[in-house]
């Protein structure tokens, strides 16, 4: 359930009177998503999406959001495109929450990815890391490496509650990253949050892609981490290295990958699958089962952070130098 607040219709037809999108003629809240509320809005002008954010998103955040969507969509690459109101603002308050207007974009979501679809993810990427580093755009990335031991000790003495070890794991991986992290790899937009379902599909083809909310200026070869946990397991968590192949070398066709960005991958897929592991312990430990979010099981990335645990060539990514 993704819809944590309500909009009465005069409320929003009268909102919407600053967006020249015509009469309003229906709306309907979209249940998909954990971060914001979302509605689809009909008018007679067409169909676009409302999103209300919720107080995990930091108000001062939201212009590089909006911001850098109007430039990737300028620049080629097909996602929700923020609307402006009559004067120009990106921007405004409805329901108490400040909410933005974006275009709807065709397609769906797959659950099953299968090596086409990474095919397409692998080009995609490459394109968005391409525009994204003409974008003059900057937003640290507020859950990188700095951040992730204030997000563990936030919860370590009730880790093993979890899971026993899982205490030991953590912190034996903490320690590795933050002595081997690479530091001098290429640079740009991420998107930060890349899976499955913030890519839109129409049949094996990319239709758009959408939630930037966590993209930030940081390392691109990140960026391909996180889709390698996100792509490239299957339910078992058995790791497919057909996908992962088929996602590299889609990429590397776009924008080369560096030599330094291949050797440096498994550490960074070890990085991607603690950043989520740390995540959704957090979330875990603090968010009640009665609560609207959905609680994801924190074992998943343990398993993901244990395989990649064991990768020390970029050959087992499918991926020959």
């Amino acid at each position: 359930m993704a819809v944590y607040t309500n909009v009465a219709d005069d409320e929003l037809a009268h909102f919407l009177k600053r967006y020249g999108l015509g009469k309003l003629l229906s709306f309907k809240g979209i249940a998909e998503g954990v971060e914001n509320t979302n509605y689809v809005i009909y008018t007679e002008t067409g169909t676009h999406i409302l999103t209300l954010y919720e107080k995990r998103v930091r108000t001062e955040d939201l212009p590089f959001f909006l911001n850098l969507m109007e430039f990737l969509a300028q620049n080629g690459i097909t996602c929700p495109t923020p609307i402006r109101d009559v004067d120009g603002n990106m921007l405004q308050t409805l329901a108490g929450r400040p909410a933005a207007v974006v275009t709807f974009l065709n397609g769906m979501w797959i659950r099953r990815p299968q090596v086409e679809h990474c095919t397409a993810l692998g080009a995609t990427l490459a394109n968005l890391h391409l525009v994204g580093q003409k974008c003059s755009l900057h937003r640290n990335n507020t859950l990188s490496l700095s951040d992730w031991r204030s997000l563990y000790d936030a919860f370590k003495d009730e880790a093993d509650s979890i899971k026993p070890g899982l205490r030991t794991l953590i912190e034996e991986e903490l320690h590795f990253l933050e002595n081997n992290w690479p530091t001098h790899l290429p640079k740009g937009i991420i998107h930060a949050d890349l899976f499955p379902d913030n890519v839109f599909f129409i049949d094996q083809n990319i239709s758009g892609v959408i939630d930037f909310y966590f993209s930030c200026y940081d390392t691109l070869s990140y960026d391909l981490a996180i889709c390698l946990n996100a792509w490239c397991f299957e339910p078992d968590i058995s790791f497919n290295v057909t996908k992962a192949s088929a996602l590299l070398k889609a990429y590397d066709k776009v924008r080369q990958i560096e030599p330094a960005e291949l050797y440096s991958l498994p550490i960074m897929a070890r990085g991607a699958a603690l950043r989520f592991l740390l995540t959704r312990v957090y979330d875990w430990l603090n968010t009640s089962e009665t609560a609207f979010v959905a609680r994801k099981d924190p074992e998943e990335y343990i398993r993901k952070l244990r395989f990649h645990q064991t990768v020390d060539d970029i050959k087992a990514y499918g991926f020959d130098t």
